[in-house]
């Protein structure tokens, strides 16, 4: 099993990676598909199903799709582009996909929201369809957003396709117990681990670059959000709080009177300010999906920031361990929402940061592995439950506590051995039961929990 870093962290825009992200992904593989294809196509059709239809107009999933269609792409993402062309999609009811010329889409008629059962398969599907000059449909495809703006087609589910497709990993661990004898057996870290692993299918210095630009992308996206404040987009009228937090913070330092757990604050804040970025469609980096963007990036920041002795240049051993750790939990379980409930968003992100501060603060594997356990044990059963679909309320606030969580985590692997009761990988999948044991109104649909709990939404 070999899931690239970049896979797991990829820069893209708010407020969904599953929602948002995904649809783009999906637009996107199916004009390539059409774009291989023989016969002209004259148009274009959408439907959104299960929680992509529930909570897709929250996520911006339409406007996704919209995008998507004329030929927008996540990772390089133009906002006064888009919304430009938003404006002309509306007026003119085309899109102009590279390559395929004017195409007939009406976003009113030619997008869907079925709010029906959900496909097989998975919580979150689409069907994208072309049609031909007379309106008849011609071909179509189905997608599923499986998480993290992972896109795989009916097929490629139902087949299992494995998101790797090159050479063989040098390291091919599949569970944490496999990870812990190679790394024994090789005497490297896991970071070393996965570094080579990663060397197996690209150069160093395209890795180094990349990993350089997660960071800076991570780390800009919490700047942003420390110096913008004003009311979040969607209706619910949540005021951004990470730029006065983090004023008053500044305001305090050096006073003798500032309480030791005022650190907290710090952590909570960072994340905010990158989950508040999110919520207005901003450019992140899914760490290891948008709604969990922030608990990584913060605990970066705290090490860095409040760490003594830290320095910037174990900060790709920080992203690669975390990566580890977060393919481990998507390989054997999911990060979605939609699948497994908040433990598989948030508690996966503070399960991968905790075994990456680990990590970088000199940590053993089985200490790291021991980490990202503590972590991830202590989010299992959480809910996705968004106020009226948007990722605002709970999720801002529930990453500053993720990023909270992870650190306590690797703080108390650091005081042990390593050696622990319950395994990583039993952590892994109680959380697999428990998603499929879960109700579905508490699996990012926004029918139960805070979402039907909250007065006047």
């Amino acid at each position: 099993m070999f899931l690239s870093v970049f896979d797991m962290f990829k820069v893209g825009i708010g407020p969904s990676s599953s929602h948002t992200i995904g649809p783009m992904v999906a637009a996107a593989k199916f004009l390539d598909h059409l774009r291989a294809q023989p016969f002209k196509v004259a148009g274009l059709k959408a439907s959104l199903h299960g929680s992509l239809a529930f909570t897709g107009v929250g996520h911006a999933t339409d406007r996704a799709v919209i995008l998507g269609f004329a030929g927008f792409r996540a990772d390089d993402y133009d906002a006064a582009k888009a919304d430009a062309e938003m404006v002309r999609i509306t007026a003119e009811n085309t899109v102009k996909p590279e390559g395929l010329g004017e195409l007939r889409f009406n976003p009113k008629e030619d997008l869907l929201f079925d709010y029906g059962p959900a496909l097989s398969g998975h919580a979150n599907g689409l069907i994208l369809k072309a049609t031909d000059a007379q309106g008849d449909v011609i071909i179509q495809e189905t997608y599923f957003s499986i998480g993290g703006g992972f896109v795989l087609t009916a097929d490629e589910l139902a087949s299992g396709k494995d998101t790797y497709d090159g050479p063989p990993a040098p390291f091919p661990f599949s569970s944490a117990a496999e990870m812990l004898a190679m790394a024994s057996q090789s005497g490297k870290s896991i970071a070393e681990m996965k570094r080579v692993n990663e060397r197996a299918c690209q150069p160093t210095t395209d890795l180094d670059k990349g990993l350089t630009r997660i960071w800076e992308v991570m780390n800009a996206c919490i700047d942003r959000g420390l110096v913008t404040d004003g009311i979040l987009p969607g209706g619910l009228f949540v005021r951004r709080r990470a730029k006065g937090i983090y004023d008053a913070l500044m305001a305090e330092r050096g006073i003798n009177l500032t309480a030791p757990h005022t650190i907290n604050d710090y952590m909570s804040t960072y994340a905010m300010a990158v989950n508040e970025e999110n919520a207005a469609g901003g450019q992140v980096v899914t760490a290891p999906t948008n709604g969990a963007a922030g608990v990584v990036p913060a605990t970066i920041r705290y090490y860095l920031d409040h760490v003594p002795g830290a320095t910037i240049s174990k900060v790709p051993d920080f992203l690669l361990t975390a990566s580890a750790i977060g393919g481990l939990i998507k390989f054997n379980a999911s990060i979605s929402g939609a699948e497994c409930g908040c433990q598989a968003e948030v508690g996966s992100a503070a399960a991968m940061a905790a075994g990456g501060l680990a990590a970088v603060l000199g940590g053993t594997p089985e200490q790291v592995e021991n980490a990202a356990e503590i972590a991830l044990e202590h989010h299992l059963g959480m809910t996705c439950d968004p106020v009226r679909g948007l990722v605002q309320v709970p999720c801002i606030e529930r990453n500053g506590l993720g990023a909270i969580k992870a650190v306590s985590a690797a703080s108390l692997a650091m005081r042990g051995d390593g050696v622990h009761l319950v395994p990583l990988d039993a952590a892994i999948e109680t959380m697999r039961q428990t998603g499929e044991d879960m109700s579905e109104k508490y699996k990012e649909t926004a029918l139960g929990g805070l979402a039907v709990n909250v007065p006047n939404c």
